[in-house]
Order: C-alpha cells, then sequence, then structure tokens
C-alpha cells in the first residue's frame, strides 16, 4: 500500500538527477522564504532575501568559472550553482556592504576550497561548510543558518524526505538524528539545563534537519560505504549541539560537518580520473559498453559503482552527472560502463554516445556495498534486470580471471533475446567456474534458441526450481527500482530472510 502511495513521487524522482532535484528544492526553500517574508511570517526583507540569493548564486558561478579556466577543468555549473544556493540559506540577508562583502568572501572560498583544498584532485570539505568556516577566522562573521525555524521547518522536512528518498541514504539521516538528540540530552543533563528545552530548540529552531537532509548525505564528502556513513553521520550529530565542545572551543554546525568531512575522507577511498575513451561497442540494439583507458591505476571491487561528469552545452534537467556501475573487473586494464539508451535520451546521453575515440570524460567517487562476500564458499543468488547486470559482469569476469569457483546460480532476465548482454563472459563462466546461468526472456518469440533460456518473468516457481537450495544462498537484485522491489516481493514470499538479501542502488539516478 505504501508503496503504490509513493509510486507517483517515485516516477518523479526517478526522472530527475539528484543534483537537479536539489536544485529545485532550495530554490523551492528560498521562493517560499521570500513570500513568508512577504506576508509577515518570517521576519527578514524579502528584497534582501533575493537579492542576498541572487548575490551568493552568482558570485558562486563566476569563481567556479575563473577557477575551472585557471585549473583548465571542465566546468560543472550546477554545482557552483548548489553551493550558492545553500549559502543562501544559511547566511542571513543583508543589504549592507559588509553583510555583501561577506556573502562575497564566503562564496569565494567555498568554490575556491574545491579547487586548492583537494588531494589527488579531490576535494574534502562541503564547500559551503568550509565557506563559511573560513570567513569566521577572518572578520569573525558567521552564519545564521536562519533556515532553521519553526516556520520553514514542514518544508524542509517534506522537501528533504523526498531527497532522501532519491538517494536512499535514509539511514545516515536516522543515525544523526538519533545521535543529536542523544548528545543533546545528555549534555543538558550534564549542564544542568532544562532537557525538554533543549530538545526542544534542537528540533524547532536549530539546523538539524537542512543540515541531516542537505549537507550531511552529499556523496562527495560523505563517506561510499554505508556503516562508514553511519559512523559519519554519529559523528557529526554527536558535535552538531550548541553545547559540544572540543577543548575549549564550542563548535557550530559547519565546524562539526567540516570535522565529519574529514573523518569521511580518512576512511573513504576517495578518488578522480579523467579517463579517455577507447572504444565503444554495441551490447544489444539499445545498450553500448564504453570502455575507457584510465589516466592511472584504479583499485575497485567487482559491484562498485563510479560518479561519471560529461559537461555539455544546454543540459537538460537530468544535468550532466550519473552513476554508473563498473562493468569491467579489476583485473582489466580498462574501465568500462554499460549504458541503455532510449527513444528519448537525455542530454546526457546524447553526449555520451556523440563521444569519440580519445574524448576524455571526468570519473569520480568509488562507492557502493554491492559487492561479494569475503567468505568464498558463501553461496550466491544473482538476479539481473536489463543493464542492471552490469554488476554481476565485473563479479562474474573477477572470478574468471581470478580462477575463484565460487558456486553462483544467476538467473538474468531481459525482454528478448536480442537484449542480453555480456553472454560471453557468462558462457565463460559456465564453462569454466561450473557457474548456473538462467536467461529468461518475457517476449522470447516462438523458439528458445538456447537450452538455458526459459520464458518470464522471473516467478517464485522459476527460483525454486533453479536454486533448490535458495535458502543457503545470498541474493544479490540489480534493476530497475519496481523489478528489485517485486524480486524483493517474492523473495519475502518464499521464506528469504532479508539478511540474505542485497540490492544495488545509486544515488543517481535518471
Amino acid at each position: 500500500m505504501l508503496n503504490k502511495l509513493l509510486k507517483p513521487i517515485d516516477t518523479f524522482i526517478d526522472a530527475v538527477t539528484m543534483y537537479r532535484l536539489l536544485m529545485y528544492y532550495l530554490v523551492g526553500l528560498l521562493a517560499a522564504a521570500i513570500i513568508l517574508s512577504l506576508v509577515g511570517d518570517l521576519h527578514y526583507d524579502p528584497v534582501a532575501l533575493a537579492i542576498s540569493a541572487g548575490t551568493l548564486v552568482f558570485a558562486s558561478w563566476a569563481v567556479n568559472r575563473i577557477f575551472a579556466a585557471i585549473f583548465d577543468v571542465p566546468i560543472n555549473p550546477e554545482s557552483s550553482i548548489l553551493t550558492g544556493l545553500i549559502l543562501a540559506l544559511i547566511i542571513p540577508p543583508t543589504l549592507s556592504l559588509f553583510g555583501v562583502l561577506f556573502m562575497l568572501a564566503a562564496a569565494g572560498l567555498a568554490i575556491a576550497s574545491k579547487y586548492i583544498l583537494t588531494i589527488r584532485h579531490k576535494h574534502i570539505f562541503n564547500p559551503a561548510a568550509i565557506g563559511v568556516v573560513l570567513t569566521a577566522l577572518g572578520p569573525n562573521q558567521h552564519a545564521s543558518w536562519w533556515i532553521g525555524s519553526a516556520t520553514m521547518l514542514p518544508l524542509v522536512v517534506i522537501g528533504g524526505v523526498i531527497m532522501t528518498r532519491k538517494v536512499r541514504r535514509e539511514y545516515m539521516v536516522y543515525s544523526f538524528l538519533i545521535a543529536t538528540t542523544a548528545a543533546t540530552i545528555v549534555y543538558s543533563i550534564a549542564g544542568g539545563s532544562n532537557v525538554w528545552m533543549g530538545l526542544q530548540n534542537m528540533l524547532l529552531s536549530s539546523p538539524v534537519f537542512f543540515l541531516g537532509f542537505v549537507m550531511l548525505t552529499e556523496p562527495y564528502t560523505s563517506p561510499t560505504a554505508r556503516k562508514r556513513q553511519i559512523g559519519y553521520a554519529i559523528l557529526v550529530g554527536i558535535l552538531l549541539p550548541p553545547q559540544a565542545r572540543i577543548f575549549n572551543y564550542y563548535t557550530t554546525p559547519e565546524i562539526s560537518l567540516v570535522i565529519g568531512n574529514i573523518f569521511a575522507y580518512l576512511v573513504s577511498n576517495k578518488v578522480k580520473l579523467v579517463p579517455s575513451l577507447r572504444q565503444k561497442v554495441r551490447l544489444t540494439p539499445d545498450t553500448v559498453d564504453f570502455i575507457f583507458k584510465p589516466n592511472r591505476k584504479l583499485s575497485y571491487q567487482p559491484g562498485q559503482y563510479m560518479e561519471w561528469t560529461l559537461p555539455h552545452t544546454k543540459p537538460d534537467a537530468r544535468g550532466s552527472r550519473r552513476y554508473f556501475t563498473l562493468s569491467s573487473s579489476p583485473t582489466e586494464q580498462y574501465i568500462a560502463i554499460g549504458v541503455k539508451f532510449y527513444n528519448r535520451s537525455s542530454t546526457y546521453k546524447r553526449a555520451m554516445i556523440d563521444m569519440a575515440a580519445g574524448d576524455q570524460i571526468v570519473a569520480a567517487q568509488i562507492g557502493g556495498d554491492f559487492t561479494m562476500p569475503k567468505d568464498v564458499n558463501q553461496k550466491l543468488a544473482f538476479i539481473a534486470g536489463g543493464i542492471g547486470v552490469t554488476p554481476f559482469r565485473s563479479m562474474i569476469k573477477y572470478l574468471i580471471d581470478t580462477n575463484q569457483a565460487r558456486d553462483v546460480s544467476m538467473l538474468y532476465a531481459a525482454r528478448t533475446m536480442a537484449d542480453f548482454a555480456y553472454k560471453d563472459t557468462f558462457e565463460q563462466a559456465r564453462e569454466k567456474l561450473g557457474a548456473q546461468i538462467l536467461y529468461v526472456a518475457s517476449n522470447p518469440g516462438t523458439t528458445m534458441p538456447h537450452p538455458n533460456t526459459i520464458a518470464g518473468p522471473i516467478s517464485a516457481d522459476i527460483i525454486r526450481h533453479s536454486m533448490p537450495d535458495f535458502n543457503e544462498r545470498v541474493f544479490y537484485i540489480s534493476g530497475t527500482h519496481a523489478m528489485v522491489e517485486a524480486m524483493q516481493e517474492i523473495l519475502t514470499e518464499i521464506g528469504v530472510s532479508s539478511s540474505n538479501v542485497k540490492t544495488d542502488f545509486f544515488p543517481g539516478y535518471a
């Protein structure tokens, strides 16, 4: 029932990238703040709000263009605009000369941090947070985090819930909120202050929700593995309450996040490559494997993904970034991604299909827990739908190259026989490793040309028949959101424990 109610929301957010959805959310908050100021429910000058926001966005955009030209890197205007919008929601709106200079300094330092405060070309800090931290060291001007007000709270929470549903990082926000609530209680008791009043202030008059929904979950400056993400969220939550101190210094929201960013960098595999296209290989009528030559060696685990940025002219609502799973294996000398194209593809994919040999793309942030267990004796079950097969190609190719004869059984669903990709790799695994591969075609035609092909869709009976020992296996599911949910329901129906089910999801997106 809940999934049916949420289906319209999922349909909308699945058609927009995370970054573009975040932009809509932030612009919506600013528009609402201006309207509430006009009617007197929010005590700010609506003109100052609008001019301050415009100043911060323009300054961030302009400084980004300057630094991109200096460092000779592709421009990503979307990222700089988001930074400006976030700053507009945490810096007090003003038309005073000093206030405008503070805004320009914060925007400039925020964007500069992405180019200067880096290690191996990867920025460490959330730009907006480090921008206001650095300005506090100079003119001693601080962010007010005015977005953390009771008036704006409903809008922050509603939009924030949609954002976290998009990126599937609810567990981070929950961990953060629990940690900061517990910390507030402990600090209040230790300081002899009113616990209820402390909790009320934390929930209604602080930036806790905005920071948690918007800045904490930002992929570039948070860990890429689930357990480390939870640890990061707890650390920031503990440091957030105003009573928190480090030695003799009280923390602020931006300082707590910056400290968390340092932790995230230390525990994460941060990387940024500029690989060049080696060749394009058509796998199916609508799927292409893009094979890239990395500019340096890349270490990753089979099944992980990267964020791919391809700047192009006039990007549509889906933006210039995507998350794609690596279809290549760490044992191969190149990196590759399988990409599905549609009749009305995004501007990003149109730019991608037009790439020629030698053209470059930016690949960053290896992440994901959709990886094989360390126990080589654990039986595995792979269920793939369409282009969701890419992580399994990576895993199975790795097993072939390292001669690991793990007990693997895979169900691969596609519409027609022509839509099955990477069959050469899977058939090689059947021959060399004894892997069980079953192709499930929902529209196979009048004949079944392959002995290991049956008519679909995948059902409980097919799983039972092809994997009689299914209760001994760990299931990995990768495909569309609807397909993954359907498979989870079937596995629950036949008694597979949820602890034995892993699903593939990227914070991205369309």
